[in-house]
């Protein structure tokens, strides 16, 4: 028998759990916290996704303008806004 892959393997992350378990306690009335708190794992694990995900795209970004800088400058192309003329004083 094969192994399930990668996509077919499912089930609940451990913020999903934690939530799960700050759920039943608030409804069980074993803790008193504001509900901003007890769906923290929740928008805490998004919050760290999106700040991982810009900060991949920055990196991306900025690699991805390095590479053009450095084949410009293998063509002799000049910067955008440059003319080539020195000013005079």
């Amino acid at each position: 028998m094969s192994q399930p892959t990668a996509a077919a393997r499912s089930g609940v992350t451990f913020p999903g759990l934690l939530t799960i378990l700050f759920i039943g306690l608030k409804l069980t009335g074993h803790v008193d916290w504001p509900w901003l708190w007890i769906l923290s794992p929740l928008w805490i694990t998004a919050a760290l996704g999106l700040i991982l995900l810009t900060l991949s795209l920055a990196v991306i970004a900025y690699a991805n303008h390095r590479i053009r800088q450095e084949a410009a400058a293998k063509r002799g192309d000049r910067p955008a806004g440059e003319t080539g003329n020195p000013r005079r004083p």
